[in-house]
């Protein structure tokens, strides 16, 4: 019996070639769709999860009370380490790490890396293998350097580098051989190798080197990433109380006061962390997936609804040969159920095909299909079968109700109520692509804005490099006069030496009051070391005063004096940014005054998300640090510019490698995110649009089909063709119409949702759900016209006569 249902399921297939080609595009469009969103969500989820112990891995995150006094992803220096060794029970081991940036060299190449200054504890804590070398001792030796596989053939064209030297720079400008003790081959993607996007270390040096760095792992530093291992059975929440105490002993009264040390487990951190980002857009991606494949779904059932109607005289002369209803309901599923399978087979090729440009789109590697697990197979194949048994289930269930007589007169009688469904699946079709559209439209303005001139600064033309540092008096001054030198180069229109560029990581936050005030109420501010060129080359308009000195006046003084952003000011009680000027500040730590001598216009140093924080720009002079040179080029040939620079470059500071990237490219790192989500919303949006289109096709050919001898008889009784066209455009506009209605509300809630987590952001007008519903009225109208005017020109003679 099945046999017979399958042939006869495939001769009923190939007589309906558009119809079914029609189904299953559309079906495998959203099926594919849902799987390469299911295998990214998949893969991200996996993030951690393949780390040895992972279920008892903790990342200590700290909650500041204050948040400018510290990273949420790093806590005191020695905390990790204490806990071990002072609660065993609880912790099997540690691991912590210090991020740095420094100049790494073999022979002729020198490149800027990223340096994970850790724990011994690495390797053998998270399982990591190594290509060569002993894990247990790889990062033991001071002077010691373990580099990944990819590192390894960039220095040095081969792997198996165990014993060969690099020579990496420190702060002071020293530098030394280290050498390598093993290679490790690329890990999966985890939050140790790799916090987030500013820590994605292929370097690895041993804590022994810190006094060689200048830096510390003490209780005074809150800046360390640390991790811990539990022993088995123990419940994170009993490492309170330690934390408690041994913060309370040894960190410095203010760190203690402000900080809440929270263990988080790996397995949830890359998720959960950064405020939820990543989690966010996982749900946003899922939920675009759902959408577009329950469109999908709704097309297929939709077009097997309409097919069915056409063959209500085969229902009525099988019965009246003798086959009994649930031989008619079987042979409608098993068509449904071919088709889809038909449809699943072709997502699996569309997943193939499609997932190079989606890992690219998403920046993210998706598994392929052997990556995914096994519970993904029979999870598609049972998808597919349900979907067909829906969608067959309704037609076959009415249809095969039909009195014989009925059915054989071509009297739908109670089928006519297929039409009140059809239009309620094409309705929600209409709904769901406005949404989309519009999402699209927000996600694109508020994207635009944040490239836009509302920044606070001119990106345009806008290059920073990082610099070898040396951060003493005679480094500093040595690197403002390199800065003089490249200024003054043809294509150079500006350039500035800081320790920050625009993109959110700041130096740390500094506690200020007006001299005289009281430190108690004191403003927490972000502290931005630059010189006296900064404002010029980010064109940071003034507010009031000047940026430290006055054109043609000495530098000399300007480590004693600050500027302040305008947020900053206000904060302080000076709402009149004039009458800042002059007035002395008392800065946190630091017994002498300074002078503030202008006040800047804000201006978005971190993402759009956070508000304008209160800013204190105070001069490298002070401090020595430093750590971009950032460059204003002229407009022209950007390219002969930067080859001439970099042989300046060169020429100035051998040996310093010439890494630079243009604002763009900061911003689309700072708004990463984002991008994804624009690229992502703007396939889904395509797809949308796909499927609803694919489905009006659908029903469009088989309602002209189905009105060929009503076409025929109005046009001979005078009808002309737009007076045709009109017939079918009455049809599914004023659905569309209503469709637009019903969705500008959810697709208002869902973007004002979206659009809350930034404190600057666009305001919502009609634009967006005007553009939406127009648009699709155009494809509607230009679509039904095509489709409808060869059945308008054809020879009613011919439609009339034929059966």
């Amino acid at each position: 019996m099945f046999r017979n249902y399958y042939k006869i399921a495939l001769r009923h297939i190939g007589r309906s070639r558009l119809h079914s080609a029609i189904n299953v595009i559309g079906l495998s469009t959203g099926i594919s769709f849902t799987l390469l969103i299911a295998a990214f969500c998949y893969g991200e989820w996996q993030v951690n999860r393949q780390l040895r112990n992972a279920d008892r891995q903790y990342i200590l995150t700290t909650r500041w009370k204050d948040p400018n006094m510290g990273y949420p992803m790093s806590t005191c220096g020695q905390l990790a380490k204490a806990l071990k060794e002072n609660y065993p029970g609880l912790v099997a081991n540690y691991y912590r790490f210090d991020g740095v940036i420094s100049t790494v060299s073999n022979g002729d190449k020198h490149f800027r890396e990223d340096l994970q200054m850790g724990d011994s504890t690495l390797f053998t804590m998270y399982g990591f293998r190594l290509l060569q070398g002993d894990p247990r001792t790889a990062l033991v030796q001071p002077f010691s350097v373990v580099i990944t596989a990819d590192k390894a053939i960039k220095y040095f064209g081969r792997t198996d580098v165990v014993g060969q030297n690099l020579t990496i720079e420190n702060f002071s400008g020293g530098k030394t051989d280290f050498r390598v003790t093993g290679v490790l081959p690329e890990p999966s993607r985890n939050s140790v190798t790799w916090l987030n996007e500013a820590n994605n270390n292929r370097v690895f040096v041993p804590v022994a080197n810190l006094d060689w760095f200048g830096r510390n792992m003490d209780w005074a530093n809150p800046h360390i990433a640390s991790y811990v291992e539990l022993q088995k059975g123990v419940d994170p929440a009993e490492l309170a109380g330690p934390i408690q105490r041994l913060v309370g002993q040894n960190a410095t009264p203010e760190v203690a006061a402000n900080m809440q040390v929270i263990p988080v487990p790996l397995t949830t951190y890359y998720l959960t962390g950064a405020g939820g980002t990543v989690q966010k857009m996982l749900y946003t991606l899922s939920f675009a997936a759902l959408f577009i494949l329950l469109m999908a779904i709704v097309n297929f059932v939709n077009l097997s609804v309409s097919r069915s109607t056409a063959r209500m005289k085969e229902i009525g002369i099988r019965k009246v040969l003798g086959s009994l209803r649930r031989q008619l309901i079987g042979q409608f599923l098993m068509e449904s159920i071919v088709l889809a399978m038909v449809a699943g087979l072709l997502s699996l090729v569309l997943y193939l095909l499609f997932r190079p440009l989606f890992s690219g789109m998403l920046t993210r590697e998706i598994p392929s299909l052997t990556e995914l697990p096994a519970m993904a197979w029979p999870l598609v194949a049972g998808f597919t079968a349900v979907t067909g048994l829906l969608a067959g289930l309704y037609p076959a269930l009415r249809l095969s109700g039909l009195a014989s007589v009925d059915s054989l007169k071509g009297r739908a009688g109670a089928a006519e109520s297929h039409i009140i469904l059809r239009k309620g699946l094409v309705g929600f079709q209409f709904v769901t692509a406005t949404v989309a559209v519009v999402a699209a439209i927000v996600i694109s303005q508020q994207i635009g804005l944040f490239f836009s001139d509302r920044l606070g600064y001119d990106r345009e033309y806008l290059v920073a490099a990082q610099v070898p540092r040396d951060w003493t008096y005679q480094g500093e001054g040595r690197m403002r006069r390199i800065r003089s030198e490249l200024a003054m180069m043809p294509g150079i229109k500006d350039a500035t030496l800081s320790f920050e560029i625009p993109d959110g990581g700041n130096g740390g936050s500094r506690d200020m009051w007006p001299d005289g005030g009281d430190s108690a109420h004191a403003v927490t501010s972000q502290a931005l070391m630059t010189d006296e060129h900064y404002s010029d080359t980010y064109r940071i308009p003034m507010a009031a005063g000047v940026f430290y000195n006055r054109e043609g006046e000495s530098s000399a003084s300007d480590s004693l004096r600050v500027v302040l952003n305008a947020t900053a000011a206000r904060a302080l009680g000076w709402n009149n940014p004039e009458a800042a000027i002059g007035q002395r500040l008392r800065l946190a730590g630091t017994r002498q005054p300074f002078v503030i001598s202008g006040v800047i216009k804000d201006f978005h140093f971190e993402a759009m998300g956070s508000a304008v924080q209160p800013e204190l720009f105070m001069h490298v002079d002070m401090t020595w640090t430093y750590r971009y040179l950032s460059f204003r080029l002229r407009p022209g040939n950007i390219g002969t510019t930067m080859e001439q620079l970099r042989r300046r470059w060169a020429a100035l500071m051998p040996g310093a490698a010439f890494e630079y990237r243009f604002m763009d490219e900061t911003l689309e790192n700072l708004y990463r995110d984002e991008l994804r989500l624009k690229k992502a919303a703007s396939v889904a949006t395509v797809l949308a649009l796909i499927i609803v289109l694919l489905g009006v096709v659908g029903l469009l050919s088989m309602s002209v089909q189905k009105r060929t001898k009503e076409i025929a008889i109005r046009k001979v009784i005078g009808a002309s063709v737009p007076g045709i066209i009109r017939l079918f455009l009455r049809e599914y506009l004023p659905l569309l119409l209503v469709a637009g209605v019903a969705a500008a509300p959810v697709a208002w809630l869902l973007m004002n949702r979206w659009l809350s987590d930034y404190a600057t952001r666009i305001m919502m007008g009609p634009w967006p759900f005007v553009a939406a519903v127009a648009g699709l009225c155009v494809v509607m109208v230009v679509l039904i016209v095509v489709r409808t005017v060869s059945a308008a020109l054809a020879n009613p003679v011919k439609s009339l006569s034929a059966e």
